[in-house]
């Protein structure tokens, strides 16, 4: 007896492609921001640092 995937409608096969879609959005988004957190958490730590300094 031959294995076959049950065959999904179109209706759910199309919100399913939609959620993916949608959560490949968002991590795209998350990962582009990151970058900028890192930046402005060293630029915080350098800012600090010369406060140090020259106090």
């Amino acid at each position: 007896m031959a294995w076959t995937t049950p065959r999904q409608d179109s209706d759910r096969s199309r919100r399913r492609l939609q959620l993916l879609a949608e959560l490949a959005g968002a991590r795209a988004v998350r990962q582009r921001s990151r970058p900028q957190r890192q930046r402005t958490e060293r630029l915080r730590q350098l800012i600090a640092t010369r406060r140090r300094v020259a106090g």
